[in-house]
């Protein structure tokens, strides 16, 4: 097995390792998703995601569509990829079936809309970072990875204990992500909202965060990402009757499935990294994710 690994390892690009290690972590990405966060132009990206399928590294498919036809192309992890992936992280070799149980349970999710909506989030942030020299993308994990044991403090953070490090969150973040740029540097959880849960389930969600905080110390937003500005209203309603002290902002997804922005045009409406978030008892106009983290440092302050 080493023998195909070193082969194709020779024909693959830094990009190219950035993009399978995605979906290793991350399941499925659009063509336009892709495009967006990593090339200059989605033509640039379907070339090079054809190489990448001809060298068996990735695989692709095409989601039916209720009405007739089919989504354009979702792809995802082949077993030389995975393979690939391990050997560049220094883990053992997956096992042969790997892929394909992953294609079968990602080609057969019903939540794949919502998986999809979540990567959207980040692969924006990446484009934006990507046409912006002063904004990076600094962290991005997937709802698994922050259900591990300690995944948010490490044996090297002497504010914790061995109770921490063994701690497994209660609350499940659809994400967890670190954005920076010049207004500043914010670590967030995301929840990914498409209007099918009560606003009284969302609400209760702050009470795993308040827990998840007291155990590590880390009292980072959690980002509500809506999909109509009535439903923002309503949600920041719920979080004043139920006056949660936990630091919480909005922003709508105006257009879910529109491709991130290709070029360095200023952030549009949809754009994560833009100034759209509405900081739950925040007096001011929104934010930018950027400048989030100072804002609720500020307020923390304020409050103490």
């Amino acid at each position: 097995m080493t023998e195909p690994i070193l082969r194709v390892q020779s024909a693959l690009t830094g990009r190219d390792l950035v993009l399978l290690g995605w979906l290793a972590d991350h399941g499925v990405l659009t063509t336009e998703q892709i495009a967006a966060a990593l090339f200059p132009s989605v033509n640039f990206a379907q070339r090079r995601l054809r190489a990448l399928l001809a060298l068996r590294v990735v695989d692709r498919f095409r989601p039916q569509r209720p009405d007739g036809g089919s989504w354009p192309y979702h792809w995802l992890l082949a077993q030389l990829g995975a393979d690939v992936i391990a050997a560049q992280r220094g883990e053992p070799v997956p096992r042969r079936d790997l892929a394909r149980q992953r294609r079968w349970q990602l080609t057969n999710r019903a939540n794949l809309p919502h998986l999809l909506g979540v990567n959207d989030f980040f692969t924006r942030l990446a484009a934006h970072a990507r046409t912006h020299p002063d904004a990076r993308l600094e962290r991005w994990w997937s709802a698994a990875r922050c259900q591990q044991a300690g995944a948010f403090v490490t044996a090297a953070d002497g504010r914790v204990d061995g109770t921490a490090l063994a701690y497994r969150p209660r609350v499940r973040p659809d994400g967890h992500g670190i954005f920076t740029d010049s207004h500043g540097s914010t670590a967030f959880f995301l929840e990914y909202d498409l209007g099918t849960e009560p606003l009284t389930r969302l609400v209760d969600k702050i009470d795993g965060y308040h827990q998840l905080a007291r155990v590590t110390g880390n009292l980072w937003p959690v980002l509500f990402w809506l999909p109509s500005t009535a439903r923002e209203h309503h949600l920041h309603e719920a979080l004043s009757t139920a006056r949660s002290g936990y630091p919480a902002a909005t922003a709508v997804h105006h257009r879910p499935g529109r491709p991130a922005p290709t070029s360095s045009s200023a952030p549009g409406p949809d754009d994560p990294a833009g100034p759209v978030w509405w900081l739950h008892h925040h007096p001011g106009p929104t934010l930018s994710l950027g400048a989030l983290g100072s804002a609720v440092t500020a307020r923390i302050r304020n409050a103490a």
